[in-house]
This record gives C-alpha cells, sequence and structure tokens, in this order.
C-alpha cells in the first residue's frame, strides 16, 4: 500500500502534506481538518496509523484516506447553513468536519448501515464536543445519525444542497442519488471509478465533473428476503431550534467578539502574540504515486509537469531547515482556550457556565 503524501509525525503535519500536494486548496477546508484530529477515530491499538495517507477498516469502522476526504471536502464548496447529507457516515469523522462549516443553523444528517458503528459516531462525537478545544473556536452543526440502507431513503424526505456517498454507486442509482439534491445542490460519490461531483443546475439540468480515480467497495443493495418488504429510512426532520439553545448560540458568539476585541486591543497597544512554534520545513514531493489504499480503494493523481524544476530548491530547503533546527528547540505550549477561560470567569451559577460550555466535563 502507498500513500499520495508521506506520512505525518501528528494532525498538523499531516494536514501540511496535504496542503502542499494539493489535495487541501482552501483555508475553510483546512481549518476543519486541523480541528479534528484524525487519531481520535482510530481504536487505541491502530493510532499509530492514523496520520499515514490510507484508509483503515477494522471490522465495520472504516476510515477512508486523509487524501480522498480532503477531494471531498473541496468538491462539497460547503458553506455556513447549507444542509447536508453522508450516506455512509461511518465514524463520523467526515460529518463533524463538515458541521465545523455548516454552523448551529446548517443542517448534517448521516445514514449508516451498521448499528455498531453508529454507537461508535455518537461515542466519537460526544468526546470530541466534552473535551476538544477546537470545539470552542468554531458554531457547530451537531450531526445526527440514523441506521438504515442509503438506497432505501424514504420518498418524502427532504432535499439537501450537499450530499456524499462513501460507496461505490452503481450506474441504476445514480440518478436516485441525484434526486437527493435541492437545485443548486453538489452530489459527490464514486461513480463508475472516478470520484464524481455533480452540480444540479435545473430541475432536470446537471453538471458532472471528474475529479479522481478511485475504487470503492460497492453499495449493498437492500435484502428483503425476511419480509419481503422495503425497510423505509426516515431521516430526522429539520427541526428548528429552541429558544435555550439560540440564547446559549448569541452568548457563546458575544463572548467569542469581547475575546476578539480584547486580543485586537493588546495587540494595538504594542503587545504582540507569542511567535507560532515553527514547523519543519516541507519539501516539495512529485505527485506520480498511484495511491493503493487498501484491497477495495485506491486512487490514483496526475503528476504536476511544475515539479519537475524543484530539485534545486528541495536541496536549499534541506539547507534552511539544518541551519533554523537546533537541539534545544522547544515544543510549543498548548493553545489557550479563552472562551472556556472567559465562562468559568463569568459571575454566574456553576451550572448556567457548563450549559454555556455544552456540559463539557471540568
Amino acid at each position: 500500500m502507498g500513500g499520495a503524501v508521506s506520512a505525518g509525525e501528528d494532525n498538523d503535519e499531516l494536514i501540511d502534506n496535504l496542503k502542499e500536494a494539493q489535495y487541501i486548496r482552501t483555508e475553510l477546508v483546512e481549518q476543519a481538518f486541523r480541528a479534528i484530529d484524525r487519531a481520535d477515530y482510530y481504536l487505541e491499538e491502530f493510532k499509530d496509523n492514523a496520520y499515514k495517507d490510507l484508509a483503515w477498516k477494522h471490522g465495520n469502522i472504516h476510515l477512508s484516506a486523509p487524501c480522498i476526504y480532503s477531494e471531498v471536502m473541496e468538491a462539497l464548496d460547503l458553506q455556513p447553513g447549507l444542509s447536508f447529507l453522508n450516506l455512509g457516515s461511518g465514524t463520523g469523522y467526515l460529518s463533524s468536519m463538515v458541521g465545523l462549516i455548516l454552523g448551529p443553523f446548517g443542517v448534517n444528517h448521516g445514514v449508516e448501515l451498521h448499528s455498531d458503528v453508529i454507537e461508535y459516531a455518537k461515542q466519537k462525537l460526544d468526546f470530541f464536543i466534552k473535551t476538544s478545544d477546537s470545539f470552542d473556536k468554531f458554531d457547530f452543526c451537531e450531526p445526527s445519525f440514523v441506521i438504515g440502507n442509503c438506497l432505501e431513503i424514504s420518498p418524502d424526505c427532504t432535499q439537501y444542497d450537499r450530499v456524499y456517498c462513501g460507496a461505490g454507486v452503481q450506474k441504476e442509482h445514480e440518478d436516485y442519488m441525484k434526486n437527493l439534491l435541492k437545485v443548486g445542490g453538489i452530489l459527490v460519490m464514486p461513480l463508475e471509478e472516478k470520484l464524481t461531483k455533480i452540480t444540479r443546475t435545473g430541475p432536470s439540468a446537471w453538471e458532472t465533473k471528474k475529479i479522481l480515480a478511485v475504487s470503492f467497495a460497492p453499495l449493498i443493495q437492500p435484502n428483503h428476503a425476511d419480509s419481503g418488504k422495503s425497510r423505509l429510512v426516515h431521516l430526522p426532520p429539520v427541526a428548528v431550534r429552541s429558544l435555550q439553545d439560540l440564547a446559549r448560540i448569541a452568548i457563546r458568539g458575544t463572548i467569542k467578539k469581547i475575546i476578539h476585541q480584547e486580543a485586537m486591543s493588546k495587540a494595538g497597544n504594542g503587545l504582540k502574540n507569542p511567535p507560532r512554534f515553527k514547523r519543519r520545513r516541507l519539501r516539495r514531493r512529485r505527485m506520480e504515486t498511484i495511491v493503493f489504499l487498501d484491497k477495495e480503494v485506491f486512487a490514483s493523481r496526475i503528476s504536476n509537469p511544475s515539479d519537475d524544476n524543484n530539485n534545486s530548491e528541495d536541496l536549499e530547503d534541506e539547507r534552511l531547515e539544518e541551519e533554523e533546527t537546533k537541539p534545544s528547540e522547544l515544543k510549543p505550549d498548548p493553545p489557550v482556550n479563552f472562551l472556556r477561560e472567559k465562562v468559568l470567569s463569568l459571575p454566574l451559577p456553576d451550572p448556567l457556565k457548563y450549559y454555556l460550555l455544552y456540559y463539557r466535563e471540568k
């Protein structure tokens, strides 16, 4: 098995490599990838492989390679307030990254065939909300997961702005997938061994773009042998947020603005933010590599002709890296969760403070 980019030592280094290889191209997608540590979605005994650009599968639990997820995120062209449907939502890793971009007024639904995987995804989502400092940097659209076969979605379900399918779609199901989209919506799915982006430009008009050569395991066909009847999947209703939820969103937003204003004021008084820890300099890599993710999933990438002239730049980069690296180089201090500190300092009852922090543990 091989990867499209080199393995990273941590999540940030993996993202640096994906950026360098042009899999991550926009700031919104980069922020979402950095906010959620991919290793958190691995079982403990497999975390050593979390920062490799490879797929991972254990039983029913499956994660696609980072290069696949980054291409999907870029192709979906996500914006705050949109509705998203993830077919084959798995561990919830992709749905959670999408939720960071959709914001509190978006819709984030997932359909997963296996009940044990849904339970796993809910555990990982709860862990992210309760423990991750990144959670407080975003207005989050929390995913909702339902069990069922994504080919049996009830015909009266609402349509979505964005849809992703994480399994190979047979040609005969292409129209079924398209009909899940609103006009103006974007569907990304593996179709005929190509990761394909389909934009619905009108009630019966579509634009199709092939993104990446891939090979996914095909969608599992519905099995009606037991009862002979279809088991329709009913997606969660699009509910209006409660006044309590809206108040929490507004209060957290106001506190974030105050923190930002205080930081700007300090900067204006000549106080500078501490320098960011300097990461190792990245070398440019040629992109002819064919990616064999596992027996079922692979991807290939077209090489960039401009990379042919980078050898001398690579040598210069290595020289500068050696000069800048010091044996006593200190690790960066952990980031400060300013929102959490501000909320805990407010003259409020503890239960209200923890409600504002989404009941996060001390």
